[in-house]
């Protein structure tokens, strides 16, 4: 007896929730390892032009990996002193916050506008918003403790890069086709990855030098954040400036918060509608309700983590999906209408 098409659906849905609770259980490896396959990704360029100009495989590894613990190591440094301070003067800036926030509603009543204190802030408080911003930092934090096995994960999935090609040719009835559809997403994949973090890069350095200009505290730290949560179009800007804005409130006053969320404004403005776009293409795009979507999916499931890693994974499915005859139809659904 065929089962009917509700069945299979139950069947599929069923399936979907036990992976995504093995997902969430196992949300300590999965983490480590998925941001070892992201740091790969970016790492294997320079990787395979060094190979492709004679330097010998090992040669080329040693290289690559001393790049990466370096630029590791020079993270840690800028940013260590910074997460610790913040993490430690955290309840004071929400204490400063709810007070300032009471403050203006007083300030609002007084002008004649009726409103109640406990339901402004069931709806709107910045205290909240700022321990918010406290997990996402507390998350990368966490991150940082665990660098030592990412980096042996990282130095294993680029030796398993070297030989993929022979597997492939291994395993496959048609080498060369397989071969051709493999390497066609593969550097759709690395081209995806290589431009988000050149932009990613250049919106980080350009908060920093803003908010130094500014004199607000923790400046790297913020460029830091901005660069990660650029890999979220739209949405991944305004969770970046979030925490940054909220302590210019706090540490310099109103005009200097706004100057602060101006200089955001610009950079992302300038980043993802005038740069990213001439570089990126129109068909490596995903619909905005896909990117909310998987921020809070991948939130949910990986933590704060997940959140930045969230587009980058939907992306990689996309190209994937976009690399079948059979799954093309999928990939233009998580497409923008331009993209597709």
């Amino acid at each position: 007896m065929q089962a009917s098409p509700a069945v299979y659906f139950l069947l599929a849905l069923a399936a979907f929730v036990v992976v995504v609770a093995g997902m969430r259980a196992a949300d300590a490896l999965l983490v480590p390892f998925l941001l070892s396959l992201f740091i790969a990704v970016i790492a294997a360029p320079p990787l395979f032009y060094l190979k492709d100009r004679g330097v010998p495989s090992g040669l080329a590894m040693l290289a690559v990996i001393a790049m990466i613990i370096i630029l590791g190591m020079l993270i840690g440094w800028m940013i260590g002193g910074s997460l610790n301070d913040f993490t430690k003067n955290l309840p004071l800036y929400q204490e400063r916050l709810t007070a300032q926030s009471g403050r203006v509603i007083q300030w609002l009543q007084g002008q004649g506008v009726q409103l109640e204190q406990e339901a402004v802030r069931a709806f709107f408080n910045p205290g909240k918003a700022m321990a918010m911003a406290g997990q996402v930092i507390s998350g990368l934090g966490n991150v940082l403790t665990q660098a030592l096995l990412i980096l042996i994960t990282v130095i294993f999935i680029l030796v398993e890069a070297t030989a993929f090609q022979s597997k492939i040719q291994a395993i496959s009835s048609d080498p060369d086709a397989s071969l051709a559809r493999v390497k066609a997403i593969t550097e759709s994949i690395k081209r995806y990855m290589m431009i988000k973090t050149s932009t990613s890069l250049l919106t980080g350095v350009l908060v920093t030098t803003w908010l130094w200009i500014l004199g607000v505290d923790y400046p790297v730290l913020w460029g830091v954040l901005a660069f990660l949560f650029n890999y979220v179009p739209n949405i991944g800007s305004i969770i970046a400036a979030v925490p940054a804005v909220l302590l210019a409130i706090v540490q310099i006053g109103l005009s200097t918060a706004l100057w602060t969320a101006v200089g955001y404004l610009i950079v992302n403005n300038l980043v993802g509608n005038a740069i990213e776009p001439r570089f990126m293409g129109k068909g490596l795009g995903l619909s905005p309700l896909v990117v909310f979507v998987s921020l809070v999916f991948w939130g949910w499931v990986l933590g704060p983590v997940g959140m930045f890693l969230s587009v980058p994974l939907t992306m990689t499915l996309k190209i994937f999906l976009d690399g079948y005859e059979s799954s093309r139809h999928i990939g233009h659904l998580l497409g923008t209408k331009e993209g597709n």
